[in-house]
């Protein structure tokens, strides 16, 4: 199911799939964020079905393929997307053990880092590190159309899951509140399950995460 976003250059399909850590499974929705223009685009979170993502590009040239974080449900269609497509895949170096488990022969293409700016179709995304869910989740903000895409760390109502390995809820909560919610209130939050949010909408409750994680 792909869906345009108002009149912004984003596009959101909702994949379907299994989610797999610590041993167990859980079957899953995920949102896979297409954002560009007409000639080029980037992947955010290329998640269980890369023939579905390849249709929903068209014939638009892929820029790279975004990892949020290193969960299976976020990449497992990234490698087959890349050869499909030729574009690099891009994921944070503190996911490179979460990585491992799905792609042990593969590595990803470039690192993610703080700070850094991706373009696509004259769109511009800024990498933000926000630890927590994943030791190397990244979200991206893309000032001008007013969006930040959060994956796994921010939701409506909330952090992202924390009770698995590899994660920690007060770091989460760190994360969002040095990371996210400075931006502005209006900010809409494009997230990797489910319906979006805004800033505004989960800034005040973070006094109540800080309590949660003591």
């Amino acid at each position: 199911m792909a869906d345009e976003i108002a009149a912004a250059p984003i596009k959101k399909l909702v994949t379907s799939g299994v989610f797999r850590l610590d041993g167990g499974e859980w079957e899953v929705d995920n949102n896979v964020w297409i954002i560009g223009d007409e000639r080029q685009a980037v992947v955010i979170d290329a998640a269980h079905d890369a023939a579905a993502i390849a249709r929903a590009l068209g014939d638009r040239e892929l820029m790279a393929i975004v990892c949020t974080h290193g969960h299976n449900d976020h990449i497992n269609a990234a490698a087959e997307l890349a050869d499909l497509t030729g574009a690099a895949i891009l994921l944070h170096p503190d996911d490179a053990v979460l990585w491992e488990m799905v792609y042990p022969d593969r590595q990803p293409d470039a690192p993610l880092l703080q700070g850094e700016w991706l373009q696509a179709g004259g769109v511009d995304l800024e990498v933000l590190h926000t630890p927590g869910h994943a030791p190397g989740a990244v979200c991206l903000h893309a000032p001008e159309l007013g969006v930040v895409f959060t994956g796994d760390t921010l939701f409506q109502g909330g952090p992202g899951a924390t009770g698995r390995s590899y994660s920690d809820f007060p770091t989460i909560v760190s994360s969002i509140g040095e990371r996210l919610l400075g931006l502005p209130p209006e900010t809409v939050v494009h997230t990797g399950h489910g319906d979006s949010t805004t800033i505004g909408a989960e800034a005040p409750h973070l006094d109540e995460w800080v309590k949660r994680g003591h």
